[in-house]
C-alpha cells in the first residue's frame, strides 16, 4: 500500500512504483483499453501512429483508475464516513461509480456552472451532488468543508500517490500490448497524474521511450512550474480544454515529472479542434478537447522536429463532451487544420466588384462572405477560403495584393473568428468614443444580470454580443460609450465585476469591419 504523501518526501524508487502499479487493482472497475493504430494519420503524418483509446473506459475517461485505486486503499473507518471529491467532469464520475461498486457513500462538488450533462452522469451513478460558486475554487472551499464537518476523507483528482499509481497502469497496458520499439509517448496534462503516472513506468522500463507531455497554450501549469523550479499558480486558465484547465501542477506529480519528462509541447484551441477531427476521421469517435490534446502535441511535435519512422503513441484520455460543442469545434478544426483562411478585405464600391474579387480569388470553396457598405467608394469584404494547404493561404494573400487589393489576415485573430464573422456592420458615428472588450462570462442563472448590474446602470452599452457552444463559459464581446476623465472609474466596475476580461478597441479586425 502507499504511504500518504501529501507534506511528505515523495518516493522516487522505480522499483517501488513499478510495484504499487502492477498490484493496483483498477480493473475491478476499468477496462484494459486498446491501442489502435491509426491508418490515415500514419499516412499523412509519415510516422506510424498509435491511439490508447481511454475514451473507451465505462465512464469515457481514465480518470476511474485512479479514483479507485485510492477508495480501495481506504481504511474501514473511513469508508464508513464516506468520502466527498471536486470536480466538474470526469473524475466526478470516476469517483462516483468508484463509490457505488464498494458500497461507500460519495458527495461531489461542482461549480454551479458545470454543464447538466455531466450532473446527470454523475446522478445516474449514485452520488449526491452539491452545486457552489462559478468556479473550481468555490466548489473546492464547499469541499473541505464539507470534509471537515461530515467527517468524510476528501478524493484528489491528482496530487496522490494512490491516484497515480492508478493512472499508471495506462502505461501498463501500453507496454504490454505494443510489438516492439516505442519511440515517443504524448500525454495530456491538466494536474499531472496521468503524466506522472505514466512517466515513472515507462522510464523505469525503457528509459530510452521520450515522454512529451502536451498541454494547452493557456493552461500550461506543468511548463510554467519548470521554468520555474517549483509549482506555481497561473494568472489566467483557458477554459476550452476543460479537462486539462488547471492552474497549478500538483506538489507530488511535479516532484515525479521534473526529471522524467523530456519535454513539454503546448497547443491552441484551434490545434485542439482538428486533432478531434482527425481522431474521429481515423476511429469514427469523437473525443472531448482533453481527450484530443496529446494527438495536437504530437502533430505539432512532428512538423517542428521533422520526425520520420518513429512509432508514436497519443493517449486519448477521455470523451464525455457536450454535443451542443461539436459546431464551434467544427468551425475551429477547419483553422486548426489548415484548412480555412480569413481575410478582410477592402474592394471598390462598384458593379462588377464582387465578380471581380471572386474571379481574383480563382476556383476556390469560399467557406464564408459578409459585405458591409463602408463609404462612398470602398466595402469591406470578410472571407473565408478553403484551403488544400498551409502554403495556399500565403499564396492566395500574394494574389489579392497582386491585384491591388487591401488585404488583412484575420486566421488568427480570435476575435475575428469569435465575434466579427457573425457582426459584419459599421461604425456608429454619433458615438464621441467607445470601448471594445471581450468578456467570459460564466453560463449560470443571474451572469447577465450581475454584468448589466455593476456595467450597464452607469455606463451606456453600445454593442453586446454573445456566443457559447454548451461550455462552463460564454464569450461576450461588448461595447460602452467612455469619455477619456471616465476611463479610471470604469475600470474600477470592471474590476468589481469580477469576469475575465481583455480590452479590444485596438483590434484591427473590429476597427475595420465594426469600428
Amino acid at each position: 500500500m502507499l504511504p500518504e504523501t501529501q507534506g511528505a518526501a515523495v518516493p522516487q524508487d522505480a522499483n517501488h512504483w513499478l510495484r504499487e502499479i502492477l498490484t493496483a487493482p483498477v480493473y475491478d472497475v476499468a477496462r484494459r483499453t486498446p491501442l489502435e493504430p491509426a491508418s490515415r494519420l500514419s499516412a499523412r503524418l509519415g510516422n506510424q501512429i498509435w491511439l490508447k483509446r481511454e475514451d473507451l473506459q465505462p465512464v469515457f475517461s481514465f480518470k476511474l483508475r485512479g479514483a479507485y485505486n485510492r477508495m480501495r486503499q481506504l481504511e474501514p473507518a473511513e469508508r464508513a464516513a464516506g468520502v466527498v471529491a471536486v470536480s466538474a467532469g470526469n473524475h466526478a464520475q470516476g469517483v462516483a461509480l468508484a463509490a457505488r461498486e464498494l458500497g461507500v457513500s460519495a458527495v461531489i462538488v461542482m461549480p454551479q456552472t458545470t454543464p447538466r450533462i455531466k450532473i446527470q452522469a454523475v446522478e445516474a451513478l449514485g452520488a449526491r451532488i452539491e452545486l457552489c460558486g462559478d468556479s473550481y475554487s468555490d466548489a473546492a472551499a464547499r469541499g473541505d468543508a464539507i470534509a471537515a464537518t461530515e467527517g468524510r476523507r476528501l478524493i484528489p483528482p491528482f496530487d496522490d500517490a494512490a491516484v497515480i499509481a492508478g493512472q499508471g497502469t495506462v502505461a501498463m497496458e501500453l507496454i504490454a500490448d505494443h510489438r516492439g520499439r516505442i519511440d515517443a509517448v504524448f500525454v495530456p496534462v491538466g494536474g499531472g497524474g496521468l503524466c506522472a503516472g505514466m512517466a515513472v513506468y515507462l522510464k523505469a522500463l525503457d528509459p530510452s521511450i521520450r515522454i512529451v507531455a502536451v498541454e494547452p497554450e493557456d493552461a500550461a501549469c506543468l511548463a510554467a512550474a519548470l521554468e520555474a523550479g517549483r509549482p506555481v499558480p497561473l494568472d489566467q486558465v483557458g477554459l476550452f480544454v476543460d479537462g486539462c484547465a488547471v492552474r497549478q501542477v500538483g506538489d507530488i506529480t511535479f516532484a515525479l515529472l521534473r526529471d522524467r519528462v523530456d519535454e513539454v509541447v503546448t497547443v491552441s484551441v484551434d490545434q485542439v479542434c482538428a486533432a478531434i477531427r482527425d481522431i474521429f476521421e481515423d476511429t469514427r469517435s469523437i473525443v472531448e478537447p482533453a481527450g484530443a490534446l496529446a494527438l495536437a502535441g504530437m502533430k505539432r511535435w512532428i512538423a517542428r522536429s521533422g520526425a520520420e519512422n518513429g512509432d508514436l503513441v497519443a493517449v486519448l484520455s477521455g470523451a464525455n463532451m457536450n454535443f451542443d460543442r461539436l459546431g464551434h469545434i467544427s468551425e475551429r478544426a477547419e483553422v486548426g487544420g489548415e484548412h480555412e483562411a480569413l481575410f478582410g478585405v477592402t474592394i471598390p464600391e462598384e458593379t462588377g466588384s464582387f465578380l471581380r474579387f471572386c474571379r481574383t480569388i480563382g476556383r476556390r470553396s469560399i467557406t464564408e462572405f459578409n459585405y458591409r457598405f463602408r463609404a462612398a467608394h470602398e466595402a469591406q469584404v470578410y472571407v473565408g477560403v478553403q484551403l488544400g494547404s498551409a502554403a495556399e493561404r500565403v499564396a492566395i494573400r500574394e494574389t489579392l495584393v497582386g491585384a491591388g487589393y487591401a488585404v488583412a489576415d484575420y486566421t488568427q485573430n480570435e476575435v475575428a473568428r469569435l465575434h466579427v464573422r457573425h457582426m459584419v456592420g459599421g461604425p456608429a458615428p454619433a458615438l464621441e468614443r467607445e470601448r471594445l472588450f471581450r468578456f467570459e462570462f460564466p453560463e449560470r442563472p443571474g451572469a447577465l444580470f450581475q454584468f448589466l448590474e455593476t456595467l450597464g446602470t452607469r455606463w451606456n452599452i453600445t454593442m453586446f454580443h454573445y456566443r457559447n457552444r454548451a461550455a462552463a463559459y460564454g464569450r461576450v464581446l461588448a461595447g460602452f460609450a467612455v469619455k477619456e476623465a471616465e476611463d479610471a472609474a470604469f475600470e474600477a466596475d470592471l474590476a468589481r465585476l469580477g469576469f475575465w476580461f481583455s480590452e479590444e478597441t485596438g483590434n484591427p479586425a473590429l476597427r475595420q469591419f465594426l469600428l
